[in-house]
């Protein structure tokens, strides 16, 4: 089958069978490897990516699905060289370790302050759910959207919340 869709700002074609999905389409076909295959079951998040504005698990979504529609990927967010407000913020905040979660957890996060540019620390959470994270407890990523929704709407972000504290070490 051919389907044809605008990826990043691009438009793209491709023959695909009908039982190619998004995310193997965007990998294989456009070579778009920032969209990582986790578990492909829709458990784990590392495939999400936006479709027609919505973050989608594309493991879950047939490439014929997302025919005419707009997609963006990881490598849709950045402007050029300028980092989007969630990237930096993860940057800033050390919201990443190993890095495989990543690329969803950036595309959830993306469309979370899309829709909320003030999301509280339990939105961002609640926001985020779908995305699994096996190397951090969560709480650098969620300051890393915080820094980002700071950033979005012009504000300072606030200074890092870790210390040391060092009292009464020996």
């Amino acid at each position: 089958m051919q389907v044809a869709m605008t990826v990043n700002g691009r438009d793209v074609s491709g023959d695909v069978e009908p039982r190619t999905l998004l995310v193997h389409f965007i990998r294989e076909n456009l070579r778009l490897t920032g969209t990582h295959v986790g578990c492909e079951t829709s458990y784990c998040g590392a495939c999400t990516v936006q479709v027609d504005g919505r973050p989608v698990k594309s493991c879950t979504m047939l490439a014929v699905q997302a025919d005419g529609c707009v997609v963006k990927t990881i490598e849709g967010v950045a402007d050029g060289d300028d980092l989007h407000p969630v990237q930096e913020g993860f940057w800033e905040r050390h919201g990443l370790q190993c890095g495989f979660c990543t690329p969803g957890m950036i595309m959830s996060a993306v469309s979370l302050l899309e829709q909320n540019a003030s999301p509280t620390e339990d939105e961002i959470r609640h926001g985020i759910e779908g995305n699994l994270c096996r190397c951090t407890g969560y709480h650098n990523i969620v300051r890393s959207i915080e820094y980002a929704a700071s950033k979005l709407r012009g504000e300072e972000p606030a200074p890092p919340d870790w210390t040391l504290d060092f009292e009464g070490a020996s």
